[in-house]
């Protein structure tokens, strides 16, 4: 057999015309949203008021394993995509490990993640239905700058609501949102009644994604002309659909080597990344041709997966969305002003939560100091600066080479770089001059008992 090369590239031609929707694979469906004035399940008119038509009914899909990507989407993507699947050679030497260490990597594009690749579908379906802007939530900055950068394409306004703590940490990613044309407010903010609420209820506090979801789902329903809808760049079905081309690529390639992967492991916040990376293989796995380990990485400082209680729990701090069943902290809990900003949500995708509770998948939590120990020794290696989100799926996966080494297994780990951290360099800075702290959260403040 030929040496793999570093860089697995597709082609064009070779990049999947559908994406997967892992729903369809599941006997034991993902528990319905839930109306909280009814405690029924959200039917799609109730849905519609906040979120474009054509999301809503893929949200709303339970069946259909694959749904087709339209061209103009397909287009877009070309822009960036395929992106590469890289054999992570100098780290397993460096390890000393008997283990096959590959990444695929979502930073090669402007937005510096993977995030652009629902960003796209969601701007593309907000036009095509006629819309006049969209509101959306960001924490580390990623998915705004890539809304943004969607925005700019297909010629939509968009305004961002970026959680306080990312907004005054990474002031140069905002100023990228706004190269592209994009709006950006610091959350919470006076400018809606649930900013004022929470700024009232917790003063000085540096905001979360729950705090700027609630803003935004306002920004988005108080609309007059109801020209304006609300988009999220995580934790709903729609956007683990979107996101699979990321898993797809990665199959092909594999299978293109003729690789099959024994782990596969994933930064967790919301579950966009972790989700969309093992879509197909999840598929195999529900479908009992694959034992494949699936490891779900999150913050200790926010550990939906390995402390949350699986309930329904509002997925915004005001509590106006709906009620969706999932691990969750609670929709109360303001996580401390981790660097992870994009994994710093209360919550975890449904469809995720669904799965790790029926034990298709495992998560591990880890501190950000040795996050940050595995991200520099990535980058020092390997040549790439990862975004400390995406260092979780590093520490994750040194970790798993190492049990490796120390059993004598030679398993192929595959992990997801989803994301560049240029724009974290206080971060770095902190990590690097002895200053970074962990935080992990008492059992009272996350409502355990």
């Amino acid at each position: 057999m030929s040496e793999i090369p570093y860089k697995t590239y597709l082609t064009e031609n070779e990049m999947p015309k559908a994406w997967l929707n892992i729903k369809g694979f599941m006997k034991n469906k993902p528990d319905p949203l839930l109306n909280p004035a009814t405690m029924k399940p959200c039917a799609k008119e109730e849905l519609t008021p906040v979120f474009c038509d054509k999301l809503v009914d893929q949200e709303l899909n339970s069946t259909d394993k694959y749904i087709e990507i339209p061209k103009p989407i397909l287009d877009f993507y070309k822009l960036y995509r395929p992106s590469p699947l890289v054999r992570a050679y100098g780290l397993e030497k460096a390890l000393d490990t008997p283990a096959e260490i590959y990444y695929k990597f979502e930073g090669n594009n402007t937005s510096g993640s993977h995030k652009l690749n629902s960003a796209a579908a969601q701007i593309y379906y907000a036009k095509e239905q006629g819309l006049k802007a969209v509101t959306t939530e960001t924490g580390a900055g990623q998915w705004g700058t890539a809304l943004a950068m969607a925005g700019a394409a297909f010629d939509m306004p968009v305004k961002v609501y970026m959680v306080k703590v990312s907004y005054e940490q990474k002031p140069f990613r905002r100023n990228v949102m706004n190269v592209y044309g994009a709006s950006v407010v610091a959350s919470p903010s006076d400018t809606t009644n649930a900013g004022r609420k929470i700024l009232a209820e917790h003063p000085g506090t540096n905001g979360s994604l729950g705090c700027a979801i609630s803003e935004a789902v306002e920004a988005a329903v108080s609309d007059p002309e109801h020209k304006t809808r609300y988009v999220l760049g995580s934790v709903l079905d729609q956007v683990l659909l979107h996101q699979s081309i990321i898993g797809l690529e990665t199959k092909t390639a594999l299978d293109k080597l003729g690789v099959k992967p024994d782990i596969i492991i994933g930064c967790a916040g919301g579950g966009s990344n972790l989700g969309g990376l093992i879509a197909p293989f999840m598929a195999e796995k529900l479908e009992g041709k694959s034992d494949v380990r699936i490891i779900a990485i999150e913050p200790a400082s926010c550990p939906s997966f390995t402390r949350g209680q699986y309930r329904y729990d509002f997925c915004d701090t005001a509590k106006t969305t709906p009620l969706a069943k999932m691990y969750t902290l609670g929709c109360d809990f303001i996580p401390s002003a981790n660097h992870a900003g994009g994994l710093r949500y209360h919550g975890m995708s449904p469809v995720l939560s669904k799965l790790y509770d029926d034990k298709y998948m495992e998560a591990k939590s880890y501190t950000q100091t040795e996050v940050f120990e595995a991200a520099v020794k990535f980058a020092r290696i390997e040549g790439t600066l990862p975004a400390p989100e995406s260092s979780h799926a590093i520490k994750g996966a040194i970790d798993a080479a190492l049990e490796c080494k120390a059993k004598g297994e030679k398993k192929v780990i595959v992990f997801g770089l989803t994301g560049t951290g240029y724009f974290d360099m206080k971060a770095y800075d902190e990590f690097l001059g002895g200053r970074m702290s962990d935080y992990i959260p008492t059992d009272a403040e996350i409502n355990i008992e």
